[in-house]
């Protein structure tokens, strides 16, 4: 895509850009200047997730948006350094606790990560996935928001894509903004740290 940028930070600067906002944020977390890097260290427990199967309902992850309204894409590349079953990272687009959908690479202490998108609707989640050999630890991800439709890629490169999910979103308003950006969890212990070396938020023309 050729894109007019709404939004590119790529965190080399002392601060945030102005524009971006924290829902839940981390305790700790640092822009690391030399390295270019937004660096989390997740509270516990944090989540994103509603009732399905689990039956538990969290709404508590760290989430770095920018507010968009339109069509847009959004995509990030970010390390993970994982430590506890169920960590995880990647990108979101929030809005309200009953639907979202969140696209990331969650830690399985034995066996494969999971790759895969989590989407809400009515205050039910929906999980879809497919391992990925824990040996990769940097993923990029991206989400189209195409009125309620998202087209949801990941890529261990950047240049070689995979489609992920078609979804829908059933409480998106076109009169109101939705909340794009970053995001990470640890649902069942503290200390996780994740590294995002951009956010990019674009119109989806």
């Amino acid at each position: 895509w050729e894109l007019t940028e709404i939004l590119q930070e790529d965190f080399c600067g002392p601060t945030l850009d102005s524009r971006l906002k924290w829902k839940s944020p981390p305790q700790r977390w640092e822009l690391d200047t030399d390295n270019s890097c937004l660096r989390i260290w997740c509270d516990s427990p944090t989540d994103y997730w509603q009732r399905t199967h689990y039956g538990f309902r969290a709404d508590n992850g760290h989430l770095l948006y920018l507010p968009v309204r339109g069509d847009a894409l959004l995509q990030t590349r970010l390390r993970l350094m994982p430590q506890h079953q169920y960590d995880q990272a990647g990108i979101m687009i929030w809005i309200s606790p009953s639907c979202w959908i969140k696209t990331s690479v969650e830690f399985e202490p034995e066996g494969d990560n999971q790759l895969g998108a989590v989407v809400t609707n009515s205050g039910y989640s929906d999980w879809s996935t497919q391992p990925v050999d824990r040996v990769h630890v940097e993923f990029w991800f991206r989400i189209e928001l195409i009125g309620r439709d998202v087209i949801v890629q990941s890529s261990l490169d950047g240049q070689h894509w995979t489609q992920l999910r078609v979804a829908f979103l059933l409480e998106r308003s076109f009169s109101e903004s939705v909340c794009c950006g970053l995001y990470a969890c640890s649902p069942k212990n503290a200390g996780f740290c994740v590294e995002f070396d951009h956010l990019q938020i674009a119109p989806k023309c």
